[in-house]
């Protein structure tokens, strides 16, 4: 091996997989630039995004961690979103939940493992 070189596997990574998808349309009535990043909740997005945010409730986007998604001022896309897993606690973004999200929870979000049951994420 040579310093630095990277010895990569054949195929395609797959994100997420088994996870429960839902799709969103999404509107940047704004008149500037809105990026989202992956791990952010959804649901309390920039107000200037419009999109169903009862649905969004407990859910990010379908993206690889540390990427995001940006809206252009007009632009009109459909989004994937998957649900949080582990305890699904949210606290910070902008404050709209500040605690548990069982009360919406995706079946499959429900039945998942708490972190430290089974090294799971959160």
């Amino acid at each position: 091996m040579i310093p630095g070189e990277y010895q990569l596997k054949d195929g395609d990574i797959e994100l997420c997989v088994g996870r429960e998808r839902i799709s969103v349309e999404v509107a940047n009535t704004g008149d500037r630039p809105i990026q989202v990043g992956s791990h952010y909740h959804f649901a309390e997005a920039n107000p200037a995004l419009v999109f169903d945010r009862d649905k969004a409730r407990g859910y990010r986007l379908d993206v690889a961690a540390g990427t995001a998604i940006r809206f252009e001022p007009g632009q009109t896309r459909e989004v994937t979103l998957i649900p949080y897993v582990g305890k699904r606690e949210i606290y910070g973004f902008r404050g709209d939940v500040m605690g548990a999200l069982l009360s919406n929870a995706p079946e499959a979000a429900r039945n998942a493992q708490k972190p430290d049951e089974a090294g799971g994420e959160s």
